[in-house]
């Protein structure tokens, strides 16, 4: 049975999994959603009557139906990716359509990050909050910037051991919800009038705050993105099949909460409706169930992170930074720059708003354009599906629609704090604009020549003694992507910036593919004995250890005999002593920018700027810097075709 197979399959540990990994953001919405929209109805001046409470419910549930469970537990999760999800994964699968496609997967990309600094703060902010209704003047902020900080130092150590407990304790959370809920629901059955979508429709027609009581309804569905980018970790059936026990939970405390507004019609903006259907003795277990609940989200905002920038550093959408791996655990990364960037972000959200009821506002825009960008290119994915015409119509339609109505309900909180998250957003789009931008500038001027027309000459010098031997094995890594090509920088390297002869030359390409864990690669021997190139298909979630990939290459052609790697030296032949290996990297850089529009000098400008903070290629490639060679080559000649002198007679 295939691993994808096996993902997929249904099983009680699967569901266990789900519950632990994937509704952690979802599943804490219910502390803030409600809270959001009525104090925005209370801000407003109105007063809160039945029509109000059941209208919103029902905005709630039917968001739940229509974007949660329709759009990404039916719809997109059948987009996978050889078993795997999220944004990334799913512009591999159709980046080949359309190249603007890159367009949507950055800017979604951009916003799942900015939603990663966004989510600790408030889920964990509103969790301690529910202390103050016991301890009315507890100074929140300090311990929550403790929570936080321990939350991001314990990423270096890997989460495996206590993921494990994640799944039972959400069951646990979730079955609470589903009770505290359904205590309330038992002594008005009323509220189940939420139930029908007429309540959601008449509210939103008649009610002239519809649009800012729409951006807190959308604060329901903001871990929505999750159920696709987690489809990897835990299968699709199992999201499936747990998510009807979520929905029902959520709904049921969501309604259990709409009893309580019915109850208490003068709203006090400083009340939780979370917190006050739960009984007083119960308090402070439930705040520590919170809390736990509200880790869990962010810890599963966090990994997704470090999953993103992963899969943007092998998709060359970000600068490449270093990727650690704390345990053996399949998906188990840590990126130390990504963590400490989300902490800082996280520390100084939590400094600057004080309040969750203050973060709300910059909340949920930016999952709001991940949503959007889901959208565009699961449309493009099912064109490429064979999926009828007015069928993507109808979903374009329908999705694009509802979403932007959500982006104008949540554009009038910018003033109220939505600015940060587009000012967050902005300035991580402009990291992996910038870097993807430049790499296509930089390939404009990558000149490729025949590497059969430099056989011979290849041949000859390999064999001039009258040349010192440069090393044994030359390794070049090479951008070409036939293997009848090859770079001029690499031939005017061998040939003439420093004549270097070697026993074998050979040139390493690696293509990331769209499959997420491919590991294949083929051999062309273009000389027998002389020059040999190796070509490595990786998934864009396999690490590029080039270092160790091309060892194992080499060790498996030694074993069968298609390579000699003895050292030619008679006095270490004769000892069969293997010869030394000598890496070679071109670090290419523009020598003049005067050919460049201004927009393209600006990137260009910002490009070494993030190349002098981002990791090394040596690194990056995973080679021991003893055995690599740094070689400076310009892409473009500056040519003296344009420049006119005249030689004066003496």
């Amino acid at each position: 049975m295939s691993e994808t197979k096996k993902l997929n399959k249904l099983s009680a540990s699967g569901l266990l999994i789900s519950l632990g990994i994937v509704y952690g953001d979802i599943g804490t919405s219910p502390l803030y959603t409600l809270r959001a929209i009525f104090n925005t109805v209370s801000d407003g001046g109105q007063q809160i009557t039945p029509m109000t409470v059941l209208g919103a419910l029902s905005c709630i549930i039917w968001t739940l139906t229509l974007q949660t469970t329709i759009k990404y537990v039916v719809i997109t999760l059948r987009a996978d990716n050889n078993g795997e999800g999220g944004i990334f994964s799913l512009f591999s699968l159709v980046r080949r359509k359309a190249k603007w496609l890159v367009i949507p997967a950055v800017l979604g990309g951009c916003a799942l990050l900015a939603d990663g600094i966004i989510t600790p703060s408030i889920t964990v902010t509103t969790a301690i909050e529910g202390l103050q209704v016991k301890f009315p003047y507890l100074h929140v902020v300090p311990i929550v910037l403790v929570i936080i900080t321990l939350l991001f130092i314990i990423q270096q150590f890997g989460t495996s051991l206590v993921g494990k407990l994640f799944g039972p304790i959400m069951f646990l959370w979730f079955a609470t919800l589903g009770i505290l809920g359904l205590m309330y629901v038992v002594q008005d059955l009323s509220i189940l009038k939420a139930l029908n979508p007429y309540y959601a429709v008449h509210l939103l027609t008649t009610n002239p705050m519809a649009l800012v009581i729409l951006g807190g309804v959308f604060l329901c569905t903001t871990g929505a993105e999750a159920l696709y980018s987690d489809l990897g970790h835990c299968g699709r059936n199992n999201i499936r099949v747990s998510w009807i026990f979520v929905k029902a939970t959520l709904i049921v405390n969501y309604l259990g909460q709409g009893v309580w507004l019915l109850q208490h019609p003068h709203y006090d903006n400083n009340l939780n409706p979370f917190y006050q259907i739960v009984p007083p003795p119960y308090l402070l277990s439930m705040v520590a169930l919170a809390t736990v609940a509200a880790v869990i989200a962010s810890q599963a905002m966090i990994t997704g992170s470090f999953t993103l920038i992963s899969e943007a550093v092998r998709l060359n959408l970000w600068p490449k930074v270093r990727i650690n791996y704390p345990s053996n655990e399949k998906g188990q990364i840590y990126v130390p720059s990504i963590n400490w960037l989300l902490c800082a972000g996280c520390l100084a959200i939590v400094l600057v708003f004080k309040k969750s009821i203050f973060m709300e506002g910059a909340y949920g825009l930016a999952i709001n354009m991940t949503f959007l960008a889901t959208t565009i290119l699961v449309a493009v994915f099912m064109r490429m599906k064979k999926v009828p015409l007015y069928a993507v119509v109808i979903f374009v339609g329908v999705y694009g629609s509802l979403e932007l109505a959500f982006l104008a309900g949540n554009m009038t909180k910018f003033l109220h704090g939505g600015f940060v998250t587009l000012l967050i957003g902005a300035a991580l789009f402009t990291v992996m604009w910038g870097w993807f931008v430049a790499r296509r500038i930089k390939n404009r001027f990558v000149k490729f020549v025949d590497i059969g027309d430099y056989f011979e000459i290849i041949s000859e010098l390999s064999e001039d003694s009258t040349v010192p031997k440069y090393s044994s094995q030359l390794v070049y890594l090479t951008s070409a992507n036939f293997k009848n090509e090859v770079e001029s920088k690499i031939m005017y390297s061998i040939l003439q910036k420093e004549p270097k002869r070697a026993d074998v030359y050979w040139l390493v390409h690696v293509d990331v593919v769209d499959e997420p864990f491919t590991q294949d690669y083929t051999v062309d021997f273009l000389i027998p004995g002389k020059l040999i190139r190796i070509d490595f298909k990786l998934g864009f979630r396999v690490e590029q250890r080039v270092n160790l990939l091309y060892r194992k290459v080499i060790e498996e052609l030694v074993k069968n005999g298609e390579v000699d790697i003895t050292s030619q030296y008679p006095s270490l032949k004769k000892h069969k002593i293997a010869g030394d290996f000598r890496f070679i990297l071109l670090e290419k850089h523009l020598s003049k920018f005067s050919k460049l529009s201004f927009y393209e000098r600006t990137i260009m400008g910002w490009y070494i700027i993030l190349k002098k903070l981002s990791m090394s290629e040596e690194r990056s490639f995973g080679l021991d810097s003893s055995y690599v060679e740094i070689e400076k080559v310009p892409l473009n000649f500056v040519s003296t075709d344009d420049i006119d002198l005249n030689r004066l007679k003496v």
